[in-house]
């Protein structure tokens, strides 16, 4: 059979595209059993340290590994990568309150600079130039042509 009558015989869409059938849940039965009793936090029953981050520590102690402030043998916490030195420092220096505080000093000491300032500061830095008789000669006197004429140029090209 030639291609040309194989694509003339060609099967109708709807038998090749296949019926989207709803997809079945079946509910996951668990059963507890007694070794999910008898270690609750899955962990082979490892009993953890404390988490208490490793920069903390005394850093004068007689630690083994004094990089890392741990002692040989001391078990690792499941937490080490968050808890270990080389994880992000935990800034204590000043507490949340005198952060606001010393914020706060610094925007009303702006904030009350700048009033003095305003206050004090004059508005034209020089006074103003003054000419006798005014201006009205130096301008081309009462018969000069204004800019908003409605007066057409004669030397503009293009209306």
């Amino acid at each position: 059979m030639m291609l040309s009558q194989k694509l003339l015989v060609a099967r109708p869409l709807s038998r090749l595209v296949r019926q989207a059938r709803p997809l079945q849940l079946r509910p996951q039965i668990r059963f507890a059993s007694q070794a999910d009793v008898d270690d609750p936090d899955m962990n082979g029953g490892f009993i953890g340290p404390p988490p208490v981050k490793r920069q903390h520590r005394d850093p004068y102690g007689d630690w083994w590994d004094k990089q890392e402030r741990r002692n040989f043998g001391e078990p690792v916490h499941e937490d080490n990568d968050i808890l270990g030195m080389f994880s992000t420092y935990d800034y204590t220096h000043v507490t949340a309150r005198k952060a606001f505080f010393q914020l706060g000093c610094f925007v009303a000491t702006v904030a009350g600079l700048c009033g003095v300032v305003s206050m004090l500061y004059e508005d034209k830095p020089s006074a103003p130039r003054t000419f006798p008789g005014g201006l009205d000669r130096e301008l081309g006197g009462s018969g000069a042509l204004l800019v908003s004429s409605p007066i057409k140029n004669p030397w503009k090209m293009h209306d």
